[in-house]
Parts: C-alpha cells; sequence; structure tokens
C-alpha cells in the first residue's frame, strides 16, 4: 500500500491543499508555503529545504496542525519523500569514523544508546543492506534525524551533516512508536 500525505499551506489545515503518494523535490511547485499536513496513510520524511535538504522529520500516520511548534521546525515544509515499508530482516553496518573506518558494528534491531551498547562515541559512516532507518543524534531517539535507506554513506559530513553525531538508530516500520 502507498502512502498518502495531503499539505496544507497554513496551520490548522487552512489554506490551498496539496495531496501526493510520491516524492516531492519541491514544495513550492504545488504550494507558497507549507505549515501544517495530515498523513492518511504511510510514512514520510519531510525537509525544510528542496531537493530533501535541511533538517529531516519523520511523520507517520496522523494530524499535525502546526508541526513548526510541534517539532520545532524553524521554516515550513519544503519537500518530502514517502518511505517504502520494508517486509524482512533489517540491517546496518556501523562506523565510527568516515569511510567505514574504525570500529564497525552489525545492527539487525533498534539501538537507543550506541555509546553504552557499543562504547562508541561517534558514528561518521554506515552502510545499510537491508531496510530504511532513521539516525538520531542523541541518545534514547531523540535530536535531529536523517533518514537512511539501503547504500553506502561513507561520510556524513559530506551530506551537509557537519557538526551531527549520531547515538541511536530506529528501524522504520509500520506499526512504529514514537
Amino acid at each position: 500500500m502507498m502512502g498518502k500525505i495531503i499539505f496544507y499551506e497554513d496551520k490548522n489545515f487552512q489554506g490551498r491543499s496539496y495531496e501526493t503518494s510520491q516524492d516531492c523535490p519541491d514544495m513550492s511547485s504545488y504550494l507558497s508555503r507549507c505549515h501544517s499536513c495530515r498523513v492518511e496513510s504511510g510514512c514520510f520524511m519531510v525537509y525544510d529545504r528542496n531537493n530533501y535538504m535541511g533538517n529531516q522529520y519523520f511523520m507517520k500516520r496522523g494530524e499535525y496542525s502546526d508541526y513548526q511548534r510541534m517539532m520545532g521546525m524553524n521554516d515550513c515544509i519544503r519537500s518530502s519523500r514517502m518511505i517504502p515499508m520494508h517486509k524482512g530482516n533489517f540491517r546496518m553496518r556501523i562506523y565510527e569514523r568516515e569511510n567505514f573506518g574504525g570500529q564497525m558494528h552489525e545492527m539487525m534491531d533498534d539501538c537507543d544508546s550506541i555509546q553504552e551498547r557499543y562504547r562508541m562515541s561517534d558514528c561518521q559512516s554506515c552502510n545499510v543492506m537491508d531496510g530504511h532507518w532513521l539516525m538520531y543524534e542523541q541518545p534514547h531517539f531523540r535530536g535531529r534525524q536523517m533518514y537512511m535507506r539501503p547504500g553506502e554513506y561513507r561520510s556524513f559530513r559530506d551530506m551537509g551533516m557537519s557538526g551531527m553525531r549520531f547515538m541511536s538508530m530506529r528501524r522504520i516500520m509500520d506499526n512504529m512508536s514514537m
């Protein structure tokens, strides 16, 4: 089943709206601004800059009448990406340093603190083999987020995430609670 999200120009689902089930790299093609949304099905990442750049926020089924206030977003939504639901195993290797250097640990489930579980103080690259993951800046799934789909990520700094340290990771599943 595909996800479905409806974006609204103003808070509280007011103003013009745009409905989609696909990725949208530039919201300005449809709305002049976007300050609320309703996720009717599936999961999405929304971004405060065009082309899936800037701060990222995970949204699952629900209503977000004023997500600037709810999520501490500085700006309105500028782009969004639908997250396909993965059926099967989850697997990711995390590395202490860029280019897959330093300590390596393979994960198959959520980790609320890489410091406590692996004695790692930092994660600067990863290889997502199976599933879709959310990485968090702070332990216990808090702070800024980054969506990771299958692929190799050699340097988070080169992806515009300089200064961020990822300290916890969570699998994206249809029954996840936030």
